[in-house]
C-alpha cells in the first residue's frame, strides 16, 4: 500500500496529484501528517504543499471539465466528509487520465458519488441562504449563528455580501468556531471567543440594540398569527425546515 502525507489543504491535494504523476506513483491512501498509517504500508511519501503546483493541476483540471464539474470538486472538498479527499482525487486522475471527460458517465461509482455528495452540500448552502435569522446588536451589527452539517458557509457568503450590501453583518459558523464579517466594503474571514455573553450563539440581551427585542417580538407574534393550528404539520415542517436550524430561528422559540 501505497500512503501520501499532506497538510489536509486543497491546495496540498492538488500538489499531491501533481507529485504522484511526477513520480508516476499513486497512492492508495491519504492521511494527514500526524494520522496512523494502517498496516502493510509499502511506501509513505510526504507532500510538500506548493501553490504553483497547484495551480498547474487546478488549470488543467478546468480544462478538462466543465464550470459546474469544478464547482462540485469544491462542494465536495467542503464536505469535509471521511474519505472525500481520496473521493475527488480519484476523479480528477480519471479525467485527467481519460481522452475525453467522464463526468457525465454515472455508471462509474467515483463520479456518482462525487455528484451525490456535491448535492447534498449544495442544498445545505440552499439552507443556510434561507434559514439565517439575523440579531442586531447594539453596534448596529446584525449577527446570526448557524451550525451546517457540511462546511457550506463560503457558498453563501457571496448571496449575502449582494442582498444585505447596506448593512454591517457577521455569519457565524459555530460548529467550526469560524465566520464572515461583512463591513459595507469588504468580507472578511474571523473567528471569536464565543463566551458567556453569547450562549449557544444567541446574543445576550445586554449586547442586542433596544429595538431588537421588539422586532423579534413582533415577528414571533406574525408568525402565530398566520399559523392555522388544525394544519400544523411537523413532519411536513421537519421536511422542508431541517430541526438543526431551529434553534437560530427566532420564530421557533
Amino acid at each position: 500500500m501505497i500512503v501520501f502525507r499532506y497538510d489536509k489543504t486543497f491546495d496540498g491535494l492538488l500538489t499531491a496529484v501533481f507529485d504522484a504523476y511526477v513520480r508516476k506513483t499513486f497512492p492508495d491512501k491519504l492521511l494527514g501528517e500526524g494520522e496512523l498509517a494502517p498496516l502493510f504500508v509499502e511506501e509513505s511519501y510526504l507532500v510538500t504543499t506548493q501553490a504553483e503546483r497547484a495551480d498547474r493541476v487546478w488549470k488543467s483540471v478546468q480544462k478538462k471539465l466543465s464550470k459546474t464539474s469544478c464547482n462540485m470538486i469544491t462542494h465536495v472538498w467542503l464536505s469535509e466528509e471521511e474519505g472525500s479527499d481520496e473521493l475527488i482525487f480519484r476523479y480528477i486522475r480519471k479525467n485527467l487520465d481519460s481522452k475525453h471527460s467522464i463526468e457525465m458517465n454515472f455508471a462509474d461509482p467515483d463520479v456518482l458519488q462525487l455528484n451525490q455528495l456535491a448535492k447534498k452540500v449544495g442544498r445545505e448552502a440552499e439552507h443556510i441562504r434561507q434559514f439565517v435569522r439575523f440579531q442586531k446588536a447594539a453596534d448596529d451589527i446584525f449577527f446570526a449563528p448557524i451550525s451546517p452539517i457540511y462546511n457550506a458557509l463560503p457558498l453563501s457568503v457571496e448571496f449575502f455580501a449582494d442582498r444585505f450590501a447596506d448593512q454591517k453583518w457577521i455569519v457565524y459558523d459555530m460548529k467550526r468556531n469560524y465566520g464572515y464579517y461583512y463591513d459595507l466594503k469588504n468580507v472578511t474571514e474571523i473567528a471569536l471567543d464565543m463566551d458567556e455573553n453569547m450562549p449557544d450563539g444567541k446574543l445576550d440581551e445586554k449586547l442586542m440594540a433596544e429595538d431588537e427585542k421588539l422586532f423579534q417580538s413582533l415577528w414571533k407574534t406574525y408568525f402565530k398569527a398566520l399559523t392555522i393550528k388544525e394544519r400544523i404539520n411537523p413532519k411536513l415542517q421537519r421536511q422542508h425546515m431541517p430541526q438543526r436550524f431551529w434553534k437560530y430561528l427566532t420564530e421557533k422559540q
